[in-house]
C-alpha cells in the first residue's frame, strides 16, 4: 500500500487471483485471467487500455484510492457471479485494434476472418482470389457489424452488406456502423440466411457452428450469448448446409465465400467429403477457415443435387 492508495499493479494483480480462484472462462477478448483483470480494471478506471504497466513509461505504481478500487471490486463481483463476459460489462469489444460496441443482443466478436482482413501479408490472407472484379462483399451473420466495418477499411473501394436474421444483432450492427461513420457504405439487411440479399464477389460468414454436444459442455460466459448465433445442430453443419446449397447462385463469376467453422472441420469433411476447399492459415492453425470458390461450389453441388432441396 503507497500512501495515496493501492498500487495500480496490485488491483490489478489482486483482481486476476480473484478471476482465477473464481473458475471464470476466457475467451471474449482475453484468454488469461491478468489480461481480462487488466482490462476490467483499467476499464473501470477510465484509463486506456493500452497504458503500459511496464517499462520507462510504466503506470503500474500510479495510486489508486479507496473509493475507485471499491468501484472496482463491484465491477469484479459482477464479472464474477453473473459470468458474463466482460465484453458486456463494457459494452465495448476490440477487434483487430478497432473498438466495437457490443451488448448481450448479440455475440462478442471474436471472428479469425477479422486476422485475414487485416493482415493479408501474414500468408493467410484470401487476397490472391480478389481483384478489380471484386466490388459487391457481403458480411453474413453479421452480428454486431465488425466484420463488415473491418472490410469496408480495409477495401476502401467496395460496397458492403452485413446480413443477419437478428433484427436485435442488426440494432447493434447500426451503432458500429454509425460509429465509424460507414452509412454510405454498410447496408445492412434483414436476412434468413442468403434469402433476402443479392449477388457478390465475395462472401465472408462466421455462421453458427458449434455442435450440439460442444453446446452442451459451453461454460456459463458462452451460454450468456444468444444461442442462435452460436448453435450448428448435431454436427454443427445445419447452417453450413443451407448456405453451401444457396452459395453459387450468390456469388458472381469468380466470386468466393470465406467461411470460419471453428473446431469443426472433421464435422465439415465428413459432411461435404467430396468439396474442394482451400484452408486458410490463422493464429489459431490452419482448420478454422476454409475458401470455397463458386466453380467449387457448382461442381459439389450438380455432384449433390439433393442439396438444392435444404431447407
Amino acid at each position: 500500500m503507497t500512501a495515496g492508495g493501492t498500487r495500480l499493479i496490485e488491483l490489478i494483480g489482486t483482481a486476476a487471483r480473484q478471476l482465477q480462484e473464481a473458475g471464470v472462462a476466457f475467451g471474449h477478448g482475453t484468454d488469461n485471467a491478468f489480461d481480462e483483470a487488466a482490462w476490467l480494471v483499467l476499464w473501470r478506471l477510465g484509463l486506456p487500455l493500452d497504458t503500459p504497466l511496464d517499462g520507462p513509461e510504466s503506470a503500474a505504481d500510479q495510486p489508486v484510492p479507496a473509493d475507485r478500487c471499491a468501484q472496482v471490486a463491484e465491477l469484479l463481483g459482477e464479472r464474477i457471479h453473473s459470468r458474463k463476459p466482460a465484453a458486456y460489462l463494457t459494452h465495448e469489444a476490440w477487434l483487430q485494434g478497432v473498438p466495437f460496441y457490443v451488448d448481450e443482443r448479440c455475440i462478442v466478436p471474436r471472428s479469425l476472418i477479422a486476422e485475414l482482413l487485416a493482415h493479408p501479408e501474414h500468408g493467410g490472407g484470401f487476397d490472391p482470389w480478389l481483384g478489380e472484379h471484386t466490388t459487391r462483399v457481403l458480411d453474413l451473420c453479421t452480428g454486431n457489424g465488425s466484420l463488415a466495418v473491418l472490410a469496408a477499411m480495409v477495401y476502401p473501394d467496395v460496397t458492403i452488406d452485413g446480413a443477419d436474421i437478428s433484427p436485435d444483432a442488426l440494432a447493434v450492427a447500426r451503432i458500429n456502423v454509425t460509429r465509424h461513420a460507414l452509412q454510405d457504405r454498410i447496408r445492412l439487411i434483414e436476412s434468413d440466411a442468403l434469402a433476402s440479399v443479392g449477388r457478390y464477389d465475395l462472401i465472408l460468414c462466421n455462421p453458427p457452428y458449434v455442435n450440439s454436444d460442444s453446446m452442451s459442455a459451453l461454460p456459463a460466459e458462452f451460454r450468456a450469448e444468444p444461442a442462435l448465433a452460436l448453435a450448428g445442430g448435431p454436427d454443427g453443419m445445419d447452417f453450413v448446409r443451407r448456405l453451401l446449397a444457396q452459395a453459387p447462385d450468390h456469388l458472381e463469376t469468380g466470386g468466393v465465400l470465406v467461411l470460419e467453422i471453428g473446431n469443426e472441420r472433421p464435422h465439415f469433411e465428413a459432411a461435404f467429403p467430396a468439396l474442394e476447399a482451400v484452408w486458410l492459415d490463422t493464429s489459431a492453425g490452419g482448420d478454422q477457415v476454409l475458401l470455397l470458390t463458386r466453380d467449387a461450389l457448382l461442381a459439389w453441388r450438380r455432384g449433390h443435387p439433393e442439396s438444392t432441396a435444404s431447407p
